[in-house]
Order: C-alpha cells, then structure tokens, then sequence
C-alpha cells in the first residue's frame, strides 16, 4: 500500500474534479501544503486520469489547484519520513507513470498555474499539452539547492524548452516568471491573475468545439512523430493523414468547408 502523510489521512479529498460540457477540472486541493505531490495525491490524480481515458464524453482536462501555490513539487516531508532505495525508486517510477499518463491520455490537458510552479510541478506545466499561466506565477526546478538535482523534472523540461535555458534552471535553481516562461516556450498564454480562471476556460471550450475524435488523433500523432527521425515522422504522419481522411468527421469538415457551413460533428 503506498504511503500516505498525516494530511492525506486526514483529509482525503486532496483532488476535486468537476465537470461541465465536456470538460473536467481536476484541482490540487493540498493548499496548506502548496499541493505538493504525496503519493496519495499521486494516487488520486493518476486515478482520475484513469477514469477519464475511456470517457468519450471528456472532451478536454483542466489541472488547476487551490491556494497560493499551483505545484511546489515531491512532498519532501513524506520522502525523509523514509530512508530505504526502493521507496524512493517506487516513488519517482510513480511519479513518472503519472506525467506519461498525461501525455497517453487522449483528451488534451491544459494547465492552470497560478503561484508557484517549482520541481515536480513545473514537471507537471511541462507535461501538459498546454499551458495559461496567470502574471505573478513563478516556475524553478530548485532541487540544487537542497542537494537533490530536479532529474525527472528535467524530462519534460528539456522538451519543452531550449537546453541552455533548461540547464540554467536546473543548476541555478533560479526561478523564472510567467513572461519569460512564455518566451521560453514553457507557457502558452499569461493572463492577468484575475482572468487566470475564464481565460483557461475559454482556450479549453475553444479546444472542445473541434471534433474530438480529430484532436484525440493529433494529440496521439504529435506525440509518437516527436520520438522519430524526420524522415520517419514523415512517413509516419502521412499515414496517419491518409486514414484521417476518411474520418466521418475529416468528411464532413471538408464538405462544410466547401460548403461554406459550420461542420457538424459525428461524436456531437
């Protein structure tokens, strides 16, 4: 059984999930503790993914969180309760088979950062297929200055922005705000902190309004094509294309567009 912190006994709604016109906010509800990731945090939210996989009525994900604080990373209180290699290589193999299963989940997942943002939750902005940050968000991987080096954060760091920047955060521990985040590629989007909420919810209903079978594809295609050479990308997502082609939905884009219509979505 994983471990659980006092907190997480206690109060076991550390992820609350809502949902409306197909789209699910999944919050971070570890405010006292700037939602860092317990292993029963991890637990719930890898849970909730889960569950929504297979959903075909989810259309889009919102990761959002309550407090101050987006993400401050791995509960270090949880970690140094303990003091034996296979808990913590269970816990960062857990860790890890959470920012996968963001990436394998076929609905896109849009983060929504206010805060901070630092090691393993500047991991999760990364892994995110988007990202809105409001203007006082900070992201770091500080793990230097406690002598733990940010190596999985860095993961999904390095493949969202360049390898000098990635490597200056990482050995710096120096935090960024959200416009150089955005400059760096981290971020799409930098709201003011009063808008952070409609703003986020704007990108994602402006996502939902697509077909879903069509984003689901691409999101997939994206994913697969960035871990092959360019000739084989190339080979890969023309495949990919060619069967899109006779997609219902690719069908019926291409007639509205001809049309000049608004296409109506089969999965609708």
């Amino acid at each position: 059984m994983p471990a659980t912190s006092s907190h997480d006994i206690q109060n076991e709604n550390n992820l609350l999930r809502s949902e409306a016109a197909g789209i699910v906010t999944l919050t971070l509800n570890r405010p006292a503790q700037r939602n860092c990731l317990s292993r029963s945090l991890m637990d719930q939210l890898e849970a909730a993914i889960d569950s929504i996989h297979g959903d075909a009525n989810v259309r889009v994900v919102i990761l959002a969180a309550n407090g101050p604080a987006f993400c401050a990373g791995h509960d270090i209180g949880e970690l140094r309760a303990r003091n034996d290699l296979e808990y913590f290589e269970e816990t960062f193999h857990h860790s890890s088979r959470l920012m996968l299963s963001l990436i394998a989940l076929p609905q896109p997942v849009i983060a929504c950062v206010q805060g901070v943002a630092t090691a393993a939750g500047c991991q999760l902005v990364a892994t995110c297929d988007l990202a809105v940050a409001a203007e006082s968000a900070k992201f770091a991987t500080p793990g230097v200055d406690i002598g733990l080096f940010c190596s999985t954060p860095q993961v999904a760091l390095t493949r969202n922005i360049g390898r000098k920047a990635a490597m200056e955060m990482l050995l710096t521990g120096t935090a960024i705000d959200a416009h150089e985040a955005k400059n760096r590629g981290l971020v799409n989007r930098v709201v003011a902190d009063a808008d952070l909420g409609r703003e986020t919810l704007a990108l994602a209903k402006l996502i939902a309004s697509k077909s879903s079978h069509t984003t689901r594809l691409g999101k997939a295609a994206f994913y697969r094509q960035s871990e092959l050479t360019m000739s084989d990308a190339y080979a890969f997502t023309s495949r990919v294309m060619a069967q899109n082609m006779l997609d219902r939905d690719a069908i019926e884009g291409l007639d509205a567009f001809l049309e000049k219509r608004k296409p109506v979505w089969a999965d609708r």
